[in-house]
């Protein structure tokens, strides 16, 4: 996943929570994952008395009923772990990565311990010590999402991920802006070149902005790393569905960031092959623009530049005025020399 011009980049599908406690929706949202053209799926793993306490307020996005609490919003949406096993089975017969995020020290373990190639960090675990401890722990490549965070706090991060990092694990950053939706003159892309040259890290987004448009630009900018929610339908019940792509959006901006990156190319400036046959029927080549008899001069007033451009380039113009014709020519004849 190193950002390159000629690289795509590596795209994630979150589900999240958006399975709403429901395995078929969990299997459902991994299926249309795969159909987006997702290189892999996410789901957010927790055990809510392990996450949040009874009096840990709701933010404000996730306000549907004011009398519910977090608490009671995290227990609603959980997902018994047991059930993550079959999920992990199914992408692998989907042939899609499974990946997951833990928010508490067990659910993190037990991911772990469920066997996933990479790690991702949430925005919200980056201050916390002993989860970041322990996904160094396991000595797998790191993705760390940076919402909420300034540049202090993340390098303070890093500095517990890379402590005595004998295994040589690699870290990506994730430009993130933890609100939902986020406003496009919120997203702050630049902050991906910022960290990259802070840190020399492979940096990419985690948007939760609506629409297509803003992670196409960052795979522009060199994002080697896309994430992106994915619902069913956005009229579901819970947090995450409103600031979500369906399968359809998500599949039209894997198709456009795959575009983008293909029309990127690399800095060397020069005629393409399939350029080459345009360049006579489009450019000009030097031509009488009335009888010229041989011997004659050519002058201003008797030459021209026309299609095709098969002939004497209009560039040599200055080099052949006061010459002679060794020919008879007639007008849009092409002038030789």
């Amino acid at each position: 996943m190193n950002i390159n011009n000629n690289k795509m980049p590596f795209i994630i599908a979150e589900a999240g929570v958006n399975h709403n406690a429901s395995l078929k929706l969990a299997l459902e949202l991994v299926e249309a994952a795969k159909y987006a053209g997702a290189d892999a799926v996410k789901f957010q793993v927790a055990i809510p008395d392990l996450v949040s306490t009874e009096k840990a307020p709701k933010a404000k996005y996730q306000i549907t009923d004011k009398k519910e609490s977090q608490l009671d919003l995290i227990r609603r949406i959980h997902l018994p772990l047991e059930k993550y096993f079959i999920i992990k089975k199914f992408c692998r017969a989907k042939r899609i990565m499974f990946l997951a995020s833990g928010f508490d020290l067990t659910s993190l373990q037990f991911i772990e311990n469920l066997g996933v190639s990479m790690h991702k960090i949430p925005s919200g675990e980056i201050t916390n010590l002993l989860f970041l401890n322990l996904v160094k722990s396991f000595n797998k490549d790191i993705v760390l999402s940076t919402g909420m965070s300034n540049l202090n706090e993340i390098k303070a991060a890093l500095k517990i991920l890379k402590a005595k990092n004998e295994k040589n694990q690699k870290i990506s950053l994730l430009q993130c802006t933890s609100c939902y939706p986020a406003k496009s003159k919120s997203i702050n892309l630049l902050a991906m070149k910022k960290m990259k040259n802070e840190f020399n890290l492979d940096v990419g987004l985690s948007d939760h902005s609506l629409g297509i448009e803003i992670p196409i630009a960052a795979a522009t900018l060199g994002a080697s790393i896309i994430e992106k929610h994915i619902t069913l339908c956005k009229k579901l019940k819970g947090p995450d569905h409103q600031a979500s792509l369906t399968p359809e959006e998500f599949k039209e901006m894997v198709q456009k960031i795959k575009n983008v990156k293909n029309s990127l190319g690399d800095e060397t400036k020069k005629c393409l092959i399939e350029e080459q046959a345009n360049k006579k029927v489009v450019r000009k080549s030097l031509v009488a623009s009335s009888f010229i008899s041989k011997g004659e001069k050519f002058t201003l007033l008797n030459i021209t530049a026309k299609r095709p451009g098969s002939g004497l380039s209009p560039m040599n113009l200055y080099k052949i005025l006061g010459r002679r014709s060794k020919f008879n020519l007639k007008p849009n004849d092409l002038i030789k020399v």
